[in-house]
């Protein structure tokens, strides 16, 4: 989807300010807002494709108003009412006023560890060869889909250099085609490719800039 949080520096906000000795978090409340959507997307209800396209989905004066950990709360709410995990008068309320919804997993204190090192890895067999190999030319499809993609607008429709293949990879935009389990797994190859950054910003942008993107397979197309 086209969405405010694809930016790519359109919006005009200027450089991104690094803050010197940036904590982990800036306050209790964020440490605890990411707790709870870990667990919440360790009870199987969703993936993390799914979540990111509820971030993404927020309307646009939302997302730009609320900082990274209100982002990732309201996606939480908004994933939790679809799915009938909550409803809007305990949001308000901050009191469980209906029976919770029964999940096939719980993130247990003893297993949070091992489920945070083991992570969500996405790479999966694939049977089919790669399209593209390490050094062709390739373009990034002019694409405007309506779902979630990982593929943002600023590459679309420019020519870049495959620099790496990484192998066959949950296919983003088909796992989100499902909104509750078993969900869609399509897999398709993943490449890394690089666009330099007077084809992305045109002839004022500097010339040394390099921009690298992870594409999958359908986002490309043969440069002939």
């Amino acid at each position: 989807m086209n969405g405010v949080h694809d930016m790519g520096g359109q919006q005009g906000f200027g450089p991104v300010l690094i803050e010197t000795h940036e904590p982990l978090f800036h306050a209790p409340w964020e440490s605890r807002a990411m707790a709870v959507t870990v667990a919440m997307g360790a009870s199987g209800q969703w993936n993390i494709d799914l979540s990111r396209a509820a971030r993404e989905s927020l309307p646009p004066a939302i997302y730009l108003y609320s900082s990274y950990y209100e982002i990732w709360i309201r996606a939480l709410e908004k994933l939790m009412l679809e799915r009938g995990m909550v409803t809007h008068a305990e949001l308000a309320t901050g009191q469980q006023s209906t029976l919770p919804v029964q999940v096939s997993k719980v993130l247990t204190k003893e297993s949070v560890d091992a489920a945070l090192k083991a992570g969500s890895p996405t790479e999966r067999p694939i049977d089919q060869p790669a399209l593209f190999k390490v050094g062709q030319k390739v373009r990034a499809r002019n694409m405007h889909p309506q779902g979630h993609t990982r593929l943002p607008r600023y590459v679309r429709g420019h020519v870049g250099t495959v620099v790496s293949l990484h192998g066959g990879h949950v296919f983003p935009d088909g796992h989100t085609l499902h909104a509750s389990p078993p969900f869609n797994v399509p897999v398709q190859w993943l490449y890394t490719v690089v666009f330099d950054g007077p084809t992305l910003w045109g002839e004022h942008s500097d010339p040394t800039l390099e921009v690298t993107v992870d594409a999958w397979e359908s986002y490309l197309e043969a440069v002939v």
